[in-house]
């Protein structure tokens, strides 16, 4: 099955959409086949400010309605207890949301952007999309991440070669309660870094402190600005360590 095919077969369908390139490719082609669309972005404490931010630059850019849902997800007990199985409680939550927002609005059914080279067995949120009913195109018409990159590119997607970017409840350690107060610093830890000219990197919490990780290309830089960083991020983390080992990919 294509996309196009898809969107012949279901022709009012509501985008969940995050900022990235997988949604906003599939956003892209509801614009394109769909009788009937919009984009649905759902704010969390989750999530940076810049997500948000592309997100509405991509929407706007594709002449997509987008509505913003602001939800706390600290509230979701499961989610903020931050145990293995944290996505699951997450997403659940987060699509429940989405849906009743999108059948207010007319839509029978909600997409989202997984691709095909994601691994369902390994993510407990794909388990509450199918209990939920929300659908993966993406993924259901076999494209692949690479392949995605390389359509979205052609389509003039700002973010055709935007980093994947994890939540921000993946830099706190599974089993430590996530607080607002850990989301908003390493918020800012990294919106700074990303500044000094660093991407697709990570900080994540470390008891009192942080680790710093970067991509290959970057580690001699990383080495070199390390005092820089800590003094830099000194009032919100007692210290910032380098990893020894960098990111080997940029869609985790």
């Amino acid at each position: 099955m294509t996309i196009q095919e898809f969107f012949t077969q279901n022709t009012d369908a509501a985008v969940a959409f995050s900022g990235g390139v997988d949604s906003a490719w599939l956003l892209h082609e509801a614009m394109r086949y769909a009788r009937r669309t919009a984009a649905y972005f759902v704010r969390t404490p989750f999530q940076p400010d810049f997500e948000l931010e592309d997100a509405q630059d991509t929407a706007r850019r594709l002449g997509a309605p987008l509505k913003v849902i602001p939800f706390d997800i600290l509230a979701v007990p499961a989610a903020a207890a931050n145990q293995p199985d944290r996505c699951y409680h997450c997403k659940r939550a987060l699509f429940s949301r989405l849906l009743d927002e999108a059948a207010a609005d007319g839509f029978p059914l909600v997409l989202d952007g997984s691709n095909a080279s994601d691994d369902a067995g390994d993510r407990p949120g794909m388990r509450a999309l199918r209990e939920l009913g929300v659908r993966s195109p993406l993924r259901e018409c076999g494209i692949a991440k690479a392949e995605i990159r390389t359509l979205a590119r052609a389509a003039g997607l700002p973010v055709w070669d935007k980093p994947s970017y994890a939540c921000l409840a993946t830099r706190i350690p599974t089993g430590t309660a996530i607080t607002a107060g850990d989301l908003a610093r390493v918020a800012r830890g990294e919106a700074a870094l990303l500044a000094m000219g660093f991407s697709d990197l990570r900080l994540r919490l470390r008891e009192d402190g942080a680790l710093l990780q970067v991509r290959p290309e970057q580690m001699a830089m990383a080495g070199h600005l390390l005092p820089q960083v800590q003094a830099l991020l000194a009032k919100d983390f007692a210290f910032v360590r380098l990893d020894s080992e960098a990111r080997q990919s940029r869609e985790t």
